[in-house]
């Protein structure tokens, strides 16, 4: 079985013990993501948001050929608990139905002669907003200092460039946290 991960962020700069194929190519199917998730570091990430407008994802072959391997694979990169990683962790498998979020991985995955496709499905939040407006997240991150600030503004600096969302042109503009090759 010939499996995808679908990355938009740290997984691409930071793959960590994650087991793929050498690269990331640029040519995945489109997502909305958006940078609207603080994680328990501290630092705001790119998240999956049905609210956001989609944009071009990465995509590297996953080594393990097994569906459920590759899904385990993914969730101890991401160092999700067990109990939370069947929904933080989706698949989708050929023959199934698209997820909503993601309509054309069907169509993107047979021109690619892949037989299924894992991602991270974690969903915005900043403390006590579900959904963070760009002016929240600029605020959030304005007031960040020391290392926290690093890893936030490193985190933003290291995303894709051609993950070119709004939030990540109104952080640019704000903060001046433009890409930086990681």
């Amino acid at each position: 079985m010939r499996i995808a991960c679908l990355g938009w962020g740290s997984l691409i700069w930071d793959p960590r013990d994650l087991p793929i194929e050498r690269e990331w190519f640029l040519d995945g199917p489109f997502a909305p993501v958006e940078f609207r998730r603080k994680s328990s570091d501290g630092r705001i990430t790119l998240v999956i948001d049905p609210e956001a407008a989609s944009v071009r994802v990465l995509w590297a072959h996953m080594l393990p050929a097994d569906l459920p391997a590759a899904k385990e694979a993914l969730r101890r990169r991401e160092g999700l608990t067990s109990r939370e990683w069947e929904r933080d962790i989706r698949a989708w498998k050929s023959g199934h139905t698209a997820p909503d979020t993601i309509p054309d991985l069907p169509i993107w995955a047979k021109a690619h002669g892949l037989d299924a496709a894992i991602w991270t499905a974690l969903g915005p939040r900043l403390d006590d907003a579900a959904s963070p407006s760009a002016d929240q997240v600029i605020d959030y991150l304005s007031g960040l200092t020391g290392p926290a600030k690093d890893a936030a503004e490193r985190y933003i600096r290291c995303a894709p460039r051609q993950i070119d969302t709004e939030y990540r042109r109104k952080i640019e503009a704000a903060l001046g946290w433009s890409h930086r090759p990681c």
